[in-house]
């Protein structure tokens, strides 16, 4: 009897090493740079996200060649949280180009591989593609800033490239910095036609709420420019909590959300109505009590009804999403709904309205 219980303790030890893992997922598995300037390093920052249930560690990541320099996050990534692989790439010859990088980890395959490619030339004069956005007589290469995913103590970092094609000096400036992000510019002072780099850091301790933060600034055109729609430039920063200190054992017994639609299509009700709405089922299938911490709109014309906001193991709720057709205007890109929850694996969950 002894030595059945033993073998029963070794098969169910061994299905459940199997079951909890890390697993490795990357926001693209392709970076395509365009065209870059020969002798002019370029780098690309592939944002690793930890979607299993053990911490995930990147043990080594290796470029193909010595063209590459890399950096990574050492430490060991939580589940659910976010780590980071940047590579930095100095162009030893002109032309086309695609390079990998192999990155090993406790994961299942141990061993992926991320790429980029571009071509590299003597000088950019088309920065169409490059700096796809036009401000004025400034090109910029991002005309929104997204900090997705941050937990308390975080920084994270975004660059905008920028291009003066005016004929005469250029100084960047963005205007309305809100408390917690902090700029740094090179070079200072951009002459006809040439490059810079605008470092924006956020700081997440001055980020005041869960859930997503919302702000603007302005590109300035000139000296003395002045705020509008035309400079505008969105901000958007997610913080979440905070699951580092879970135990083994409170993560398997955490609450689980589970919802029967995460993308609502209204336009074939609005397209003959003023008015439309859509239920979804919210139900909790984990083991301890689900609490939606927080339940944001970002859209005048969107409208929310949440029965419940705490829900037992195995119960059910109802959220009603309304859309105001005469309200959406030209501005759709915030027609989406964001919920804060305490499950350690979906504390974000986004719901698209079309």
């Amino acid at each position: 009897m002894k030595r059945i219980l033993i073998t029963l303790y070794v098969l169910v030890s061994v299905v459940l090493a199997a079951v909890a893992q890390a697993r490795f997922t990357s926001n693209t598995e392709m970076h395509d740079f365009g065209q870059i300037e020969w002798k002019h390093p370029v780098t690309v920052q592939y944002t690793i996200t930890n979607t299993g249930d053990q911490p995930l560690v990147l043990t080594e990541v290796e470029p193909d060649c010595a063209c590459s320099v890399v950096q990574w996050t050492k430490t060991p990534i939580a589940p659910g949280a976010k780590g980071m692989v940047n590579v930095t790439f100095d162009a030893e010859a002109l032309g086309h180009f695609q390079k990998s990088v192999a990155i090993y980890s406790n994961a299942q395959p141990n061993l992926v591989y991320l790429k980029f490619n571009g071509e590299v030339v003597r000088e950019i004069k088309d920065f169409t593609k490059t700096h796809p956005f036009l401000i004025g007589q400034i090109r910029i290469d991002k005309n929104s800033l997204d900090f997705p995913d941050i937990q308390h103590g975080e920084q994270q970092v975004i660059h905008i490239g920028v291009v003066n094609l005016s004929d005469r000096p250029y100084e960047p400036v963005l205007m309305h910095l809100p408390p917690y992000l902090q700029t740094k510019v090179e070079p200072n002072v951009l002459q006809k036609g040439e490059r810079g780099v605008i470092t924006l850091k956020l700081n997440s301790e001055r980020l005041t709420d869960l859930g997503l933060t919302q702000a603007s600034v302005y590109l300035s055109r000139f000296s003395g420019d002045k705020v509008g729609d035309e400079n505008e430039i969105p901000v958007s920063a997610i913080l979440l909590p905070d699951f580092s200190g879970m135990t083994e054992v409170e993560k398997a017994n955490a609450p689980a959300i589970s919802l029967s639609a995460k993308e609502v299509d209204m336009s074939a009700i609005l397209a003959k109505k003023s008015k439309a709405h859509q239920d979804i089922t919210i139900t909790n299938t984990g083991r301890s009590p689900l609490q939606i911490n927080k339940l944001q709109v970002f859209h005048s014309a969107v409208g929310v009804n949440l029965k419940k906001s705490v829900l037992q193991p195995g119960e059910s709720t109802r959220l009603r999403v309304t859309v105001m057709k005469k309200n959406i205007g030209k501005k759709r890109r915030h027609l989406r709904l964001l919920m804060i929850t305490n499950d350690p694996m979906q504390p974000k969950v986004e719901i698209n309205i079309k």
